[in-house]
């Protein structure tokens, strides 16, 4: 394991129990700097650290099927395409000095929320326990996999571990890219982890996000994780039936609101692109609560005008970065 799979694997551990999720990037690291590669694009953005604001920003499509997330397979399908979109996505936004946050799609990394009544605090002890916990869980040897994990309150009063899974041979791939121009991952995340702290704190909210042909459901309540869940999809947003998205949805809701006793407050989406508001209204009509484009969101609102530029270009997941590292 590299010494960026191991940083991967620390930067949730030890924390003390949570009850908001930008406590969790509160207590990464937080490089000025950072990358996501996405299946459609590659982008990064710099912020100043004296004042957290936003120095620049580029985003670079990349040629369709370079990149295939997946949890169990290879995942950089084209590496000369993703290499040359990130090396002018560089050439806009200069990489200086030190480590930089990598975002990963959401297929590459696993997530698990996972009850427990008692979790070590020792690393030694807890990742033994992890691993056997999910060892029939994933869809590959559990021994070669980078494990990142964190605590939160349960239901009623217990305690989850919500844990990302990832294979070690695959994280190798997106860092390779990284380090052949020069820079370091310090930070890896999966990119709506990271856009989860553009979402309001209070009540239940839902996000649903496509990106490529994947789509990602999450429900938030006051801060706490209860559903993440990553799909493949038939089609991408452009030809998608919105039927079909509310069908990958609904048991997510339907698990959250058996556990819950309640519904989603409020939904947000992400993705769409020019069949957004084809999509908003499918969802409204179903769910009976507003559905609003992530631009949308509290989190949002308290970006200054450049930064909400780049929650325009599709790019929340270095937004949601930027809010809780730059600040």
């Amino acid at each position: 394991m590299t010494s960026a799979a191991n940083a991967f694997t620390s930067q949730f551990l030890e924390w003390a129990p949570v009850r908001r999720i930008d406590k969790w990037l509160n207590a990464m690291p937080h490089p000025a700097f950072a990358v996501e590669i996405a299946p459609t694009h590659v982008a990064a953005a710099r912020w100043t650290r004296a004042r957290g604001s936003l120095e620049s920003f580029a985003v670079e499509e990349i040629a369709p099927n370079s990149i295939g997330p997946s949890p169990l397979e290879p995942n950089i399908v084209n590496a000369d395409a993703v290499r040359g979109a990130l090396r002018r996505v560089f050439n806009h936004v200069p990489h200086r000095s030190g480590s930089l946050a990598l975002l990963l799609p959401d297929q590459a990394v696993r997530v698990f929320i996972l009850p427990f009544d008692t979790f070590p605090r020792r690393a030694e002890e807890a990742l033994p326990l992890l691993r056997w916990r999910l060892k029939k869980s994933v869809p590959f040897d559990v021994e070669e996999t980078t494990i990142s994990w964190t605590r939160q309150a349960g239901r009623p009063g217990g305690l989850e571990i919500v844990a990302a899974v990832a294979r070690q041979k695959i994280i190798r791939e997106y860092e390779e890219l990284i380090e052949s121009l020069g820079a370091h991952p310090g930070v890896i995340l999966s990119s709506t982890l990271s856009a989860l702290s553009l979402l309001p704190d209070r009540g239940a909210t839902l996000l649903v996000r496509m990106a490529g042909r994947a789509l990602t459901t999450v429900v938030v309540q006051s801060g706490r994780l209860c559903v993440f869940r990553s799909s493949e999809m038939s089609a991408g947003a452009g030809l998608l039936d919105p039927q079909a998205v509310l069908d990958e949805i609904f048991p997510a809701l339907a698990f959250f609101q058996d556990t819950a006793g309640e519904s989603v407050d409020r939904a947000f989406i992400s993705g769409f692109g020019t069949r957004e508001e084809v999509f908003r209204r499918a969802l409204s009509e179903e769910l009976k609560c507003p559905v609003e484009p992530i631009s949308r969101a509290e989190g949002v609102q308290a970006l200054d005008a450049g930064e909400k530029d780049v929650v325009g270009r599709g790019l929340e997941a270095l937004a949601g970065w930027m809010q809780r590292g730059g600040a």
